[in-house]
């Protein structure tokens, strides 16, 4: 019977083990860390855009702590038009700053605007030795940002494109992207070894995509450290979202390297802030998104949603009329009028840092529930879970840890958590719930290396 008792917990021990999420990444304590936020622009269509400290509070109170700031080739680089631009650099300091000062981490992103036109065909060729002029511009960056620890690391191709060229995707990835990639991270991890690299695949042309995804599959391993596997989805469809994450998950593997959704979430139309039902409505983009988030959950993968902006302009590529990617439906740079049929989705609770190892987590959108699963480790420091109460949990909400310990949130008093049960050895000032960053801080889990079941339920000592 003992043998067999031994069996069983080594069996159940080596399932846990399997089950835990392998995306998510780890912090310099160790801690197993979820990224979540949204894309940081220095320009729309109507000119520069900047941003202040309330933007970034606000940034905070929907859930973010990363951020991934968009660079402007033609800022950074001597490609036809563009030249380096002293006052750029400052305004990428402060997006930095701000960021750091709210405890969000920054990925800068590279793309090709503010040259006169960028020729993807050409670069590929390499025959005026874009390749370098390319990498200079990330050289900039690198040496500028190499000791500052709030910068987590630099996707270095956005979306590069095929367009014309006479070749497939299969061999332009292999051929051109890869060896590119090698090159742009052994150049990067001569200055900030440390850093992350974050790259993509092919953007297809339009009408090309391959098993309804439109970026082209990698199929050939880089072979580097430190490296995130960051594609994008814009899926329209919502029961196509979970093949195409499939396809991204087996690239992953291959490729080993967690994966960071670097954009995701189908742009909205002018039509869509006015109506509720039907085609284009509110409800069927909040459903759309619900699913794309499950899907992002039962993974665990981070995801950076585009764009954190105001609606000064909208863009006519799509056929259902003028579209964009911003969050805030108001006519300024940073906006504050939300779209809350998709921020509400974006702004769902998660484990941002937990201290140990996070085998799952899941918020039910029905329910309103948040489950997770844990290894707890204290030795690794405090954990963060984003509530987003004042969204998610007006009528206050409970914490439920196993079957002996309840505390919840009265958001009718202004008291610290309350604790409805407990065993008597329990310190409920372990567990800090701040209003203002709308983040329930767990300085230490009642129970260390343990299999420990936390909900976030709605409700005043909710048992269900």
């Amino acid at each position: 019977m003992k043998t067999k008792l031994l069996l069983l917990i080594c069996i159940l021990s080596t399932l846990s083990v399997v089950s835990q999420i392998k995306h998510g990444l780890r912090d310099d304590q160790g801690r197993h860390v979820i990224p979540r936020g949204f894309v940081v622009n220095t320009n729309d269509h109507a000119g520069e855009v900047f941003f202040n400290d309330d933007d970034y509070a606000r940034m905070v109170r929907m859930g973010a702590n990363t951020q991934v700031v968009r660079l402007e080739l033609g800022k950074l680089s001597n490609f036809p038009g563009g030249q380096l631009e002293p006052n750029y650099l400052k305004k990428l300091d402060t997006l930095v700053t701000l960021g750091r000062n709210s405890g969000i981490k920054t990925v800068f992103k590279m793309t090709v605007y503010g040259v006169d036109k960028f020729v993807w065909e050409e670069f590929w060729q390499n025959k005026k030795g874009e390749y370098q002029t390319y990498i200079d511009a990330w050289k900039v960056i690198w040496n500028r940002f190499s000791d500052d620890s709030s910068v987590l690391g630099y996707d270095v191709v956005n979306e590069p494109r095929k367009l014309s060229m006479d070749i497939s995707y299969n061999a332009l990835t292999t051929k051109y992207l890869i060896p590119l990639y090698k090159t742009i991270i052994d150049e990067s991890q001569k200055i900030n070894p440390d850093k992350k690299i974050l790259f993509q695949s092919v953007f297809m042309n339009k009408g090309e995509g391959i098993d309804n995804n439109q970026y082209a599959e990698i199929t050939a391993p880089i072979n580097r450290k430190n490296i995130i596997f960051a594609p994008h989805i814009y899926q329209s469809k919502k029961d196509l979202v979970k093949p195409v994450m499939d396809r991204f998950d087996k690239e992953s593997e291959m490729l080993n390297a967690p994966i960071l959704i670097g954009e995701w979430g189908f742009p909205t139309f002018a039509k869509t802030d006015t109506i509720i039902s039907g085609k284009l409505g509110q409800l069927e983009y909040r459903e759309l998104y619900i699913k794309t988030a499950e899907v992002f959950d039962r993974m665990g993968v981070g995801s950076i949603k585009a764009w954190f902006l105001g609606n000064r302009t909208m863009q006519n590529f799509l056929s259902g009329g003028p579209s964009t990617w911003s969050i805030f439906s108001d006519k300024t740079d940073a906006g504050t009028v939300e779209r809350k049929y998709i921020t509400d989705v974006i702004s769902r609770p998660f484990p941002q840092t937990i201290a140990g190892d996070i085998q799952s987590f899941m918020f039910n959108f029905a329910t309103r529930t948040l489950n997770l699963n844990i290894i707890s480790d204290n030795s690794k420091g405090a954990s963060t879970l984003f509530i987003g109460a004042n969204r998610h949990y007006p009528d206050g909400f409970s914490i439920l840890i196993g079957d002996n310990i309840v505390m919840y949130h009265n958001p009718l008093k202004k008291v610290r958590l309350e604790t409805y049960k407990a065993p008597k050895d329990f310190n409920s000032s372990d567990f800090i719930w701040d209003a203002y960053t709308q983040k329930l801080t767990i300085l230490k889990w009642p129970k260390d290396k343990s299999n420990l079941n936390i909900k976030i339920v709605p409700g005043l000592h909710n048992f269900n």
